[in-house]
């Protein structure tokens, strides 16, 4: 079994900064992959950025040059560092893990104001 708890979320301006946590407890390691994702208002739930066990990182293009992901495996905990945020970024944002299945947490809301 594995949890993930999600942390940071908030009400921000346009152009401001948040760090999203996702803090992993259970059977997961190093090299399970991780990753956010981001749902909106009526919208399908998609992929913002992920990071594999070996440390590639993947970012949609919405968010390339603004956001950054990262990990620190001894904390099982992923980052997401927002930065120049947006309007349209705002969204439920959920932490995902692959351990062999799928893995969710319960999501931190984010709101960008314009």
């Amino acid at each position: 079994q594995v949890q993930l708890m999600e942390s940071g979320g908030g009400l921000v301006q346009a152009g401001g900064s948040l760090r999203l946590s996702c803090a992993a407890s259970g059977s997961i390691f190093n090299y399970h992959d991780m990753g956010w994702y981001r749902q909106a208002p009526g919208k399908q739930r998609e992929l913002v950025a992920e990071v594999t066990g070996g440390g590639i990182t993947k970012y949609a293009d919405s968010v390339k040059g603004r956001f950054t992901i990262s990990r620190n495996n001894g904390k099982k905990t992923v980052y997401l560092q927002m930065n120049s945020l947006k309007p349209e970024d705002t969204g439920l944002y959920y932490c995902h893990a692959r351990v062999g299945g799928h893995y969710w947490g319960q999501g931190t809301q984010v709101t960008v104001s314009s």
